[in-house]
């Protein structure tokens, strides 16, 4: 409740239409209102006396409220339909950029099958409940009101029918608003985890069919399919339970109102019109009252929506800003680990233990160790894409959480392991790196990051369009363009995560070419499991198990490093000669 109330300044700004739909709603309730009253005049006066003029007069009457209340339907619709619509979308806008703030760990901790959730199904939720709300919630309550209250005025005889049928009524809405409530929670949990199967199946559908398992992820699936069809079926079966249950109370309640109705007539004290009216307000009583549940439990389904949304909204971003920022104008990009800590999990099983190094501005350090040294984790403190437990990161001898995190990153270039690229053509994907560079520019990133060659080979060229994922390129080929798209930043920093893993030895020595002539000034992270990749680096780390086992240059190394030797022996083929 407290998460939809902070919420509804969403609709602040679309203020008249808010207003404007029940206002237009209350028209269409007096029409539908005195439908009955209209007809009950035209039995017991026209039709009884057989005043055809009356009779006709009031049809007249009865067709021109239809009218003006399917005016008032309609008005109602639309200004109902803006204001949900711009109220979802703005919604929508603010997670999606709250989600653009987290960071990789605020994204773990929530799971990306939840964001799409939240982003999509929840918010979809809200907007029902606010249409429903400003539309239905108007219509239920007020024809139920305005019955009530026609009834006690013009049948006060057969009154005592609503005394016990109405209390009722609203205590199976109320017991069945607050269980659906409780049921769809669960059916939004459930979604959760549909949506993060169906994202890990198509995200590894190659790996699936090269293993030939898509039995086995087809019951995977199903197993979280039939948990989201079975919470759905209690769900919707608690729904659709109700509305039989109203029925019936509603038909005793007709068949009351006859009874009762039958005696007065003979008693000499009620007209047969007001028996029909009656039973008219009844169902139009019925009528509002099955509307207003529908719309409690919509409401009571969009509360642990809007609490997951509000969640996500409310989110600390664990990279913050810094209160008083140091910018720049250029930095020079000498980086400096003082005594570096890192756990993912933070519960003291560090991956990154007691960090130390310094690289001078404008010059090659090579990271190389055994699989789970945290070599990757290392760079990723760079560009703060998590933020170390302990200890700093200096860059040219200041604190990086002390820089503007914009400032920063346009300062970085980075090439993860996982070459990301995004559906639309080769050169809006390398501009992601630089919007605005020159076609020049444009071209020497290509050449540097040896995509050049590939490219040109395309009938369209830079306007050659990409897949989803690239799935119409090679693993060299999107490593390429993935290199293409940092290089064309001319970074002060610049990070290659094990970014050459899938281009062949030619390509690779044409990016080590380029990056000792055309990059000179830029201080170079080279993470590679080749010796090869790296062997002409200023600087050398050797990682092993989260700590820099040993650092200098190729050749001090195979001196002092009994794992740079081990790695060294593997991939030449050749024993190190201690002398």
């Amino acid at each position: 409740m407290k998460a939809m109330k902070k919420l509804i300044r969403y609709l602040k700004p679309y203020l008249w239409y808010v207003i404007l739909a029940p206002l237009f709603m209350c028209i269409e309730v007096v029409m539908d209102l005195f439908q009955p009253n209209i007809m009950q005049k035209m039995i017991d006066t026209g039709i009884a006396n057989q005043d055809n003029g009356y009779v006709i007069k009031l049809g007249l009457l009865m067709l021109l409220c239809a009218i003006i209340g399917l005016i008032g339907g309609m008005g109602s619709s639309i200004y109902a339909a803006k204001s949900a619509v711009n109220f979802s979308t703005d919604i929508r806008r603010d997670v999606f950029r709250k989600i653009g703030q987290f960071s990789n760990q605020n994204i773990d901790s929530f799971g990306t099958g939840k964001l799409i959730t939240i982003t999509t199904n929840d918010i979809t939720t809200l907007q029902q409940a606010v249409i429903m709300t400003l539309r239905i919630f108007v219509r239920g309550p007020l024809l139920f009101i305005g019955s009530v209250i026609i009834v006690w005025f013009t049948a006060r005889e057969l009154f005592p029918v609503l005394l016990v049928s109405i209390p009722v009524l609203i205590a199976f809405i109320y017991f069945f608003s607050m269980k659906s409530g409780k049921l769809y929670a669960k059916v939004q949990k459930a979604m959760d985890k549909v949506n993060t199967k169906l994202q890990e199946t198509l995200a590894g559908i190659r790996v699936i069919k090269a293993f030939d398992r898509q039995e086995y992820e087809k019951e995977n699936f199903n197993k979280v399919n039939r948990l989201l069809s079975n919470r759905l079926m209690s769900a919707e079966q608690l729904i659709l339970t109700l509305m039989p249950i109203m029925m019936f109370v509603v038909n005793l309640g007709v068949v009351a109102g006859l009874w009762l109705g039958v005696i007065k007539v003979n008693e000499g004290t009620l007209q047969v019109g007001v028996i029909l009216a009656f039973i008219n307000y009844l169902n139009i009583m019925m009528n509002g009252l099955i509307s207003s549940s529908h719309v409690l439990m919509q409401i009571a389904r969009s509360f642990p929506s809007a609490e997951r949304i509000l969640l996500t909204l409310e989110t600390k971003i664990d990279i913050a800003e810094p209160v008083q920022s140091f910018r720049k104008s250029e930095l020079k990009g000498e980086v400096e680990f003082r005594q570096v800590n890192f756990s993912y999990s933070k519960n003291g099983n560090n991956v990154l233990r007691n960090i130390s190094f310094t690289a001078e501005s404008g010059k090659t350090i090579g990271i190389i160790g055994t699989t789970g040294s945290g070599k990757s984790t290392l760079v990723k403190l760079i560009p703060r894409l998590y933020d170390p437990d302990s200890g700093e990161i200096l860059i040219d001898g200041i604190n990086i959480k002390n820089y503007p995190l914009e400032h920063l990153r346009a300062s970085i270039g980075f090439v993860p392991q996982k070459a990301t690229l995004f559906s639309g053509t080769i050169e809006e994907n390398v501009r992601f790196g630089k919007e605005y560079a020159t076609s020049s520019e444009l071209e020497q990133a290509v050449e540097s990051a040896a995509a050049s060659e590939f490219i040109s080979r395309f009938d369209d060229k830079f306007a050659h369009s990409l897949m989803q994922g690239a799935t119409n390129l090679s693993g060299g080929q999107k490593q390429r363009l993935s290199m293409s798209r940092a290089f064309i930043r001319r970074p002060t920093i610049l990070v290659l995560d094990d970014s050459t893993s899938a281009i062949d030895a030619l390509s690779e020595s044409a990016v080590q070419h380029a990056l000792r002539k055309s990059y000179k000034n830029t201080t170079v992270f080279i993470i590679s499991s080749k010796i090869s990749s790296i062997i002409n680096a200023d600087q050398i780390l050797v990682m092993k198990d989260g700590e820099i086992e040993a650092s200098g240059t190729h050749a001090e190394l195979l001196e002092i490093s009994e794992t740079y030797q081990a790695i060294y022996a593997t991939q030449s083929g050749k024993e190190v000669d201690h002398g």
